[in-house]
């Protein structure tokens, strides 16, 4: 029988009558000939109010021991879930991610996937199992559990996928598809019926919560197809796969919040170098860097930095006040096939921004994307000038 990954997120697990229904659905699926592997995120809120207990412990947990105590909340969904399958009458197993061979990278917190041994999966699927996966972890090459950051759940679902062959991936939330604004900020955003890969990543980098851009990043690499489905609702959602080029100038715009710029206003090698290697020791990419004459500039995103205060002070010990921290920082990204390079539209944007009097500290351009940078509290009124000024 083809093999099907779906995934659900934590507000589709949120508590035991949606687990009840997503079993029923699952039944459903398999009467339909598919042999299921099916993907779980902690129940909603789980993991947050894990975070709170470990800050109450400590306000540096080590990451270590964060990830050993993340875990136990998808272990808990995968659990519920097989059970409820049971009572159904449908055999079904569940694994942690150890057991069903993801192998990450020795990075805590923030690990990466660097291989799928699926042995045991496949296994139970050639006994007529329906396996149910704990997302969001896996097991280093040192056997440390490890965790996959935020959004880690949809990376083991494309990442099973890839190794199993399997035909497609549906990733479950509570978004009927991917839209061309976030529906909460932008009330005018249209679903896209298709997506291309690139501009998927690229969005999903840029603050988009739909899709994880390391999950896109394996789909593309593997060219299997994902479709970005609702739990609760019965619609067509958002296919992701690859499209030919120029079928679309704008595929989205996105908002990111949660974002620190750090600027070194004296930028000698040395200093430079030892501000990049604490970064890195932390598992923090920059997602911007910019030079200007003396000054050197990066964005940091916090989505998975959970002892910001801590890093702070280190940072302020080492580098002084030749160091600036500045919170409050949000970026607005128009993404879609080369608008980078389309001087009007990023004219156009700029021109919506000045009319809310909306003041733009950067502007970064890519390929398949351009940036701005702005106050925090502007971000959703930037997001809805981009959107309109680019869909006008």
């Amino acid at each position: 029988m083809p093999i099907l990954v779906q995934k659900y997120g934590g507000s589709s697990v949120a508590d035991i009558d949606k687990i009840k229904a997503i079993a029923l659905k699952l039944k459903a699926r398999r009467e339909q000939g598919y042999d299921l592997v099916v993907i779980v995120s902690a129940m909603a809120g789980t993991t947050d109010a894990l975070l709170d207990l470990a800050r109450r412990v400590t306000p540096t947990p080590q990451k270590r021991e964060l990830d050993m105590l993340l875990t136990t909340g998808e272990r808990t969904t995968m659990a519920l879930l097989s059970m409820a399958l049971n009572d159904l009458g449908i055999p079904a197993i569940s694994f942690t991610g150890s057991q069903s061979g993801i192998i990450t990278s020795d990075s805590h917190v923030n690990a990466r996937i660097i291989e799928v041994r699926p042995y045991r999966v496949r296994d139970e699927l050639e006994r007529g199992k329906v396996v149910i996966v704990a997302g969001f972890q896996g097991v280093s090459y040192r056997r440390e559990v490890t965790t996959l950051g935020r959004g880690g759940s949809d990376t083991t679902a494309v990442a099973m996928a890839a190794a199993l062959g399997a035909e497609s991936c549906e990733i479950y939330s509570d978004v009927d598809g991917v839209f061309s604004g976030d529906p909460r900020v932008v009330p005018q955003a249209k679903k896209l019926r298709e997506i291309d890969y690139e501009e998927m990543q690229e969005l999903s980098e840029c603050g988009a919560r739909v899709l994880n851009a390391q999950a896109v990043e394996f789909a593309r690499l593997a060219q299997i197809p994902i479709d970005a489905l609702s739990t609760f609702e019965q619609g067509s959602g958002t296919r992701v796969t690859r499209l030919a080029e120029g079928t679309r100038h704008l595929a989205g715009v996105s908002g990111q919040k949660n974002l620190v710029r750090l600027a070194l206003t004296s930028t000698p090698a040395d200093k430079v170098s030892a501000l990049l290697d604490l970064l890195i020791a932390r598992d923090i990419a920059p997602i911007d860097l910019g030079q200007q004459s003396d000054r050197l500039s990066l964005l940091v995103s916090l989505d998975n930095v959970h002892a910001f205060g801590a890093l702070e002070e280190e940072l302020r010990s080492l580098f002084g006040a030749a160091l600036s921290i500045e919170p409050n920082v949000g970026r607005v990204s128009a993404v879609g096939q080369g608008i980078g390079g389309q001087t009007r539209l990023i004219a156009k944007a700029l021109n919506a921004l000045t009319r809310e009097h909306i003041a733009v500290d950067s502007l970064h351009a890519e390929k398949n994307r351009v940036s701005f940078t702005v106050c925090v509290q502007d971000i959703d009124r930037a997001v809805r000038a981009v959107h309109q000024s680019l869909n006008d």
